[in-house]
């Protein structure tokens, strides 16, 4: 038998969450025998979506404000209608070249609205194509609140209309999708919950610092690091910090902050053993992204979360209050952050003792494996 193709569509406009929880489930699905095609619409990452699957790199876009209205090129240009129409061709013959017998479409329609100008095609040539492959929606379990009215209806309709199931990416015991999406009812019959995609148990770390701080991707994280920064000189000088500020963040922003550093802070762009170095940390400080959030489940480090709020954006915190009513995390606001909130903060979490494990399914990849193999065998139509 040949392996069953899988053609994989993950747009990232703002730092690497998408791209790296992609990653993960197409590296799952690679193991489980499947033949993976992932097609990336953002600017390349390192490392992701890594090996054991094929890529298709559609010329990047980015989100040009960080209300994620509008797209601009690699080189920060506004994408014109010439060089979107080119793009959307190049996603529509990858398609048909791929043959896929599953398409799974990341965020859409729940999120990624800017980009029906390629994805409404697509569905399009799915609902023509012989034999017609079947269209999974891959969603994190919070979705952005406060969306415009007409939206949820929008997407609930696009939903029933071309989709044969959402992938869920969440534990139903820790959030619901109707927690965040009003009209879950309309398409109760296409969700299933995968548990959180979450990186497995990391190996024990090479280091050990005792706090580490982390800005994601690091477009906008720069505030968060600079307040770790000079929370560190207010602190003990025997704690080891690490300041991870991501690979996205402005070369001028990361030179301003290697100046004056203390020399029991260390400050990197990335560490690619960041899940490991977690593991040896008696405090995390961080933004409260899906994938870093998944990190820090796996880990007994306790947290201190600063969601990110820019643009009206909910998802974080709706995540950050749910873990610290599980006594699994503390808030500090993005807004108005200042070193001594940190180092208060700080002070707080070394003082508390090391939780235990977690009971939330951190098995997500896998388990969409599972759940896509046992459609494609015919028996799942919920």
């Amino acid at each position: 038998m040949t392996a069953p193709r899988i053609f994989f569509y993950v747009q990232h406009l703002l730092g690497i969450g998408h791209i790296a929880r992609a990653s993960r489930i197409a590296n799952a699905l690679a193991k489980d025998g499947f033949d993976v095609t992932v097609v990336t619409g953002g600017l390349p990452v390192p490392g992701f979506p890594g090996e054991g699957v094929k890529t298709v790199a559609l010329p990047p876009v980015v989100a040009s404000n960080a209300g994620f209205s509008g797209l601009a090129d690699a080189d920060g240009r506004p994408a014109g209608e010439d060089f979107l129409n080119a793009r959307r061709d190049l996603l529509l013959d990858a398609f048909r070249a791929a043959r896929p017998d599953v398409v799974i479409i990341e965020a859409f329609p729940f999120g990624r609205r800017q980009m029906r100008f390629e994805l409404l095609p697509l569905l399009a040539a799915i609902d023509t194509a012989e034999p017609r492959p079947k269209l999974l929606s891959s969603v994190r379990d919070i979705l952005q609140e406060n969306r415009k009215a007409g939206r949820d209806a929008e997407t609930a309709a696009l939903v029933k209309d071309h989709f044969d199931a959402v992938l869920v990416h969440g534990d139903p015991g820790f959030i619901r999708l109707e927690d965040t999406f009003p009209l879950t009812s309309e398409i109760a019959d296409r969700l299933r919950y995968t548990g959180l995609v979450a990186a497995p148990p990391a190996p024990e770390p090479v280091e050990t610092f005792d706090i580490i701080a982390s800005a994601g991707g690091g477009a906008v994280g720069a505030a968060l690091i600079g307040a770790a920064k000079e929370a560190a000189a207010l602190l003990p000088r025997n704690l080891r910090w690490l300041l991870i500020s991501g690979p996205n963040l402005p070369e001028a922003d990361f030179a301003a902050l290697s100046r004056d550093a203390a020399d029991n802070v260390t400050l990197v762009r990335f560490r690619k053993d960041f899940p490991s170095l977690l593991r040896g940390a008696k405090v995390s400080i961080s933004q409260a992204g899906y994938n870093t959030v998944g990190d820090l489940l796996r880990t007994e480090c306790r947290a201190i979360l600063i969601p990110f709020v820019a643009g009206g954006e909910t998802e974080q915190t709706v995540r950050a209050e749910r873990l610290q009513a599980l006594d699994l995390a503390d808030i500090l606001p993005e807004t108005g952050l200042t070193p001594d909130h940190v180092k208060e903060a700080v002070e707080k979490a070394l003082a508390a003792p090391r939780r235990g494990p977690v009971s939330l399914d951190l098995e997500g990849a896998e388990k969409t494996a599972g759940i896509i193999r046992s459609m494609i065998a015919g028996n799942s139509r919920f």
